[in-house]
């Protein structure tokens, strides 16, 4: 029997998206499970698996289209059935969106919140012409229009090179390489220093949509959550030898733990002694996570991810670890698949090997705490009244205080030091 696949909600606030991609052509198999298509949202570039077995029958819309939550965007069914693709639909004029121009958006203005109980367009409008993402109607590829958008460059002003006169990565990159004529009027007086040269001129950078979502999320989180902060420093001596000692005997498999790996697995073990501190607000009720589900802060281009190790506290070091490269990996390269960034009950973010001494993080809504973390240092320490040299790291937990106290979170970081200071407790 044929099934429609919709435009899925990979998000609570997503609202659209851009299939970058078809995965699977018309006419092929494809299984449950299996990566579908390729769809952009403010977070990342997703890869959607398919929930059902059979062939592909017809992509209602087109690769670069931009697409809101819902929308019918492919048919599978079993192969030689015939299927009345309109009447499965249930929409008439709107049910092949790739024969249109590719410059098409739902009504709503982008970025703007979805009204609670507002109906959804029963189509969508074209895109001014003269925008940096379709301008008249350019030919590009999807991956083109978004280097062009994050550029901030014209697609009108570029000539492709690729077939029927599409713009290409190549051409962007030609294009951004080119040098350009000088904006300064030639009777600007030299300068003091003349061997600096004259100052470069204004540039207008547009937010990705990425930057957008995080600069909305955050002022959300700080202007509703009533942060406070709880710093402690951290003896990571015991860390930095029992890591050099396990690395020593995993070199032959390559793999290779980093200090975050530890810390993770230690904040994971300390949320089962606090659970207040694993949860979300919900009205006037928390709800305790019984997961503990790690997020871990990883910075991409043009923003920041969090990728999500499920079950930290029950995994082994290795587990955590390799299943966070395996993550951040895909991160980077754009491919982040829905479970990788999804469900988190807390979070960490490290900057420690950016030599961060400390600093504190904005709570990720709807969790109810967050723990940022400095570089482990080489300082000196007061030691049965001597100076000698140390390894410390200072961490701060950024806590929701309608969850949760300052005792609470202080206690918190005493069993994280625990665990961080005897740090064969997480290998039991």
């Amino acid at each position: 029997m044929a099934e429609v696949v919709s435009m899925p909600k990979l998000g609570f606030d997503m609202a659209e998206g851009v299939l970058v991609r078809w995965v699977i052509a018309e006419g092929e198999d494809v299984e449950r499970g299996q990566v579908l298509a390729e769809i952009e949202t403010d977070k990342a570039t997703v890869e959607v698996e398919s929930a059902h077995t059979g062939v592909v029958h017809h992509h209602l819309v087109g690769e670069g289209d931009i697409l809101p939550v819902g929308v019918p965007i492919a048919v599978i069914g079993e192969a030689g059935e015939e299927i009345d693709v309109e009447s499965l639909v249930g929409q008439t004029g709107d049910v092949d969106a790739s024969d249109q121009p590719g410059d098409e958006v739902p009504a709503p203005e982008a970025e703007a919140p979805a009204e609670v109980g507002s109906a959804a367009p029963a189509q969508a409008e074209a895109v001014p012409q003269g925008t940096d993402e379709y301008p008249d109607g350019a030919k590009a590829s999807p991956l083109a229009r978004r280097m062009a958008h994050d550029l901030n460059i014209k697609l009108s002003s570029i000539q492709g090179s690729g077939p029927g006169g599409r713009i290409i990565k190549k051409d962007i990159e030609s294009y951004q390489a080119a040098p350009t004529v000088s904006d300064q009027p030639s009777t600007v007086a030299a300068p003091l220093f003349t061997h600096l040269g004259p100052p470069p001129a204004d540039e207008t950078i547009q937010l990705t949509k990425l930057r957008q979502a995080i600069g909305r999320r955050m002022v959300e989180a700080k202007q509703q959550l009533p942060h406070f902060y709880v710093t402690r420093e951290f003896d990571m001596a015991s860390v930095i030898a029992q890591r050099k000692e396990i690395n020593a005997m995993l070199a032959d498999s390559g793999e290779k733990l980093s200090v975050n790996d530890f810390i993770v697995k230690a904040a994971a073990l300390a949320l089962r002694e606090f659970p207040n501190l694993n949860a979300s607000l919900q009205g006037d009720s928390v709800l305790r996570h019984g997961q503990v589900n790690v997020g871990v802060a990883v910075a991409v281009e043009g923003g920041l991810l969090t990728v999500v190790n499920r079950d930290a506290d029950r995994k082994s070091l290795r587990q955590i670890s390799s299943e966070t490269k395996t993550m951040v990996g895909r991160a980077r390269e754009g491919k982040v698949r829905p479970n990788d960034i999804e469900g988190s009950t807390f979070s960490v973010s490290n900057l420690g090997m950016y030599d961060v001494d400390h600093f504190i993080a904005i709570i990720n809504p709807p969790e109810a705490a967050i723990l940022a973390v400095g570089s482990a240092q080489e300082v000196p320490v007061v030691l049965d009244g001597e100076i000698v040299p140390g390894l410390r790291m200072k961490a701060t937990i950024s806590v929701d205080h309608r969850v949760s106290d300052g005792a609470e979170a202080a206690k918190f970081m005493q069993a994280l030091a625990r665990y961080l200071e005897e740090p064969l407790r997480l290998l039991i």
